[in-house]
């Protein structure tokens, strides 16, 4: 059986603020360029980013959990001016946090 994948937990927040707009930048360019540019990307990358921040002014590092909070709360959200859906934008999120702190996404080393 193979081995579970730990936890990922980011390093406490220095500057959130920095980290979002950091994240709301780096999430519109993924986004406009895995499809097309559309004007929506910079709402999603906006939204997504101002829950990012507010998670880690409250001081959550673990991965997973702003990955679902994400998830829950860009439900709300208005996608069908888009071709992306809350789970893609979460899953984008990870990615883009787990390449800036130089793990592997295949096998979280």
């Amino acid at each position: 059986m193979a081995e579970p994948i730990p936890p990922v937990t980011l390093p406490p927040a220095k500057d959130p603020l920095q980290e979002g707009e950091w994240l709301q930048a780096a999430l519109q360019q993924w986004l406009d360029t895995e499809f097309l540019p559309e004007p929506a990307n910079q709402q999603i990358s906006r939204r997504a980013a101002q829950i990012f921040v507010r998670q880690r002014m409250e001081g959550e590092n673990d991965l997973g959990s702003l990955a679902i909070a994400i998830v829950t709360e860009m439900q709300e959200f208005d996608f069908s001016k888009s071709f992306y859906s809350e789970f893609a934008v979460a899953n984008a999120v990870s990615d883009l946090l787990l390449d800036s702190l130089g793990i592997d996404r295949c096998c979280g080393q």
